[in-house]
């Protein structure tokens, strides 16, 4: 086998247009618009309203992607790079590009293997995928469904110090190299699209499949979860939400667990060089996909305040608003170690499962690709703030 990096660009779409002689179209399209279009056909309204969703009046998820427009590429030609290598090290994992997959909870409204088919899919690609506290499978099941693919578990700390402890542990155990602590949601944000239909996925009994395989919450019931869904679906609902959780709470983490600790959701440079001070391993720009504060920024107007503040210490992740690898590239060049997708892998489960994820995630590795090409970058390292017409005003 070759040790030669793959050239996602040239290799997808040269395989879609070789198909393409036999009359074949893909059957995931291959840009965010049609692929969303095909999605909300597949999925029930409340899978639709759950994933499509944001916070009030949506107005934080325009400006995310309102924040990639200011950016725009300012291509630099002839600067070689006909061999790329998007190759990059993240916690000692050597992975196949800067990119991973956010933690999206209640995946079994899309799809029946829901994070099953996520940790497949990328553990074929060789890319990072962060585990959901609000999976709907535990994390030792898609653990071993990711096999020998690197792997993060981000944490929602709740009113249960204990039950952190042991969501963490567990993590550790099964080959988790990193904690994402998620800060924006300690408790839900103002969702008017799961208002109006009166949708809980979690009073269902959905996307709590961590807590009741736990045995610190199972302890906490009067009845195995077995024997009464409802009644553990209340119990999560009583102890998930604790907006009380500070700095001092989470510090607790250091005895707990040696993994890097990254605090995901920082969106102020103040925020960041406070992470930084209190000695956590990262920090992960991110407002939720636009799905916890209203009104907000777009999240990647806040990425390079958030990397100047940190000064290269620790390293930077980033999501909320990313929908192709033009994206990608301008988070990469403000900042960013690593990039994250969220809506673009959940439509491509929704459409075909495992198959549909890995398919999403090549066409945004494919035009990540010919973007470093264009800009004469053979690396992911190469991708600046110089190559951007315009340039945060730090």
């Amino acid at each position: 086998m070759s040790d030669a990096p793959r050239q996602f660009g040239p290799e997808t779409q040269g395989a879609i247009y070789l198909r393409g002689l036999s009359g074949a179209k893909p059957d995931i399209p291959t840009n965010f618009i049609g692929l969303e279009r095909e999605a909300q056909k597949k999925m029930s309204p409340e899978a639709w309203a759950y994933t499509a969703g944001s916070a009030g009046l949506e107005t934080a998820a325009d400006a995310n992607r309102a924040a990639f427009s200011r950016f725009p590429i300012a291509p630099r030609m002839l600067a070689g790079a006909g061999v790329r290598n998007l190759g990059c090290e993240i916690f000692g994992a050597r992975v196949a590009a800067p990119v991973f997959s956010c933690p999206i909870g209640v995946l079994e409204m899309m799809h029946a293997d829901a994070d099953l088919a996520v940790a497949r899919a990328m553990q074929r690609l060789n890319l990072p995928m962060i585990i959901s506290s609000q999976a709907s499978y535990p994390m030792e099941e898609i653990a071993r469904e990711n096999g020998d693919g690197p792997r993060f578990y981000q944490l929602y700390w709740g009113k249960s110090d204990a039950l952190a402890e042991s969501f963490v542990r567990r993590a550790e155990a099964i080959g988790c190299r990193a904690i994402f602590i998620t800060l924006d949601t300690l408790v839900l944000g103002w969702r008017p699209r799961d208002l109006d239909i009166g949708f809980s996925p979690f009073l269902r009994g959905q996307g709590i499949a961590q807590y009741t395989s736990d045995p610190v919450f199972r302890g906490l019931l009067a009845q195995p979860p077995e024997e009464n869904p409802l009644g553990a679906a209340v119990q999560f609902t009583q102890m998930f939400s604790d907006s009380s959780v500070d700095w001092k709470r989470i510090a607790q983490i250091r005895s707990w667990t040696k993994l890097p600790i990254v605090l995901k959701g920082i969106m102020r440079a103040d925020d960041a060089a406070k992470a930084v001070s209190e000695g956590y391993d990262g920090v992960m720009v991110s407002n939720h996909g636009g799905r916890q504060v209203d009104g907000g920024i777009g999240a990647l107007d806040a990425l390079a305040h958030v990397a100047a503040a940190v000064k290269g210490r620790v390293p930077v992740f980033f999501d909320s608003g990313v929908r192709c690898g033009a994206d990608i590239f301008k988070a990469l060049a403000l900042g960013a170690t690593a990039v994250g997708i969220g809506r673009p892998y959940v439509y491509g489960l929704a459409l075909a499962g495992e198959q549909g994820v890995q398919t999403v995630m090549e066409y945004l590795l494919g035009e990540l690709d010919i973007t470093m090409a264009l800009n004469g970058c053979p690396k992911p390292e190469d991708i600046s703030q110089d190559l951007l017409m315009v340039k945060p005003n730090l």
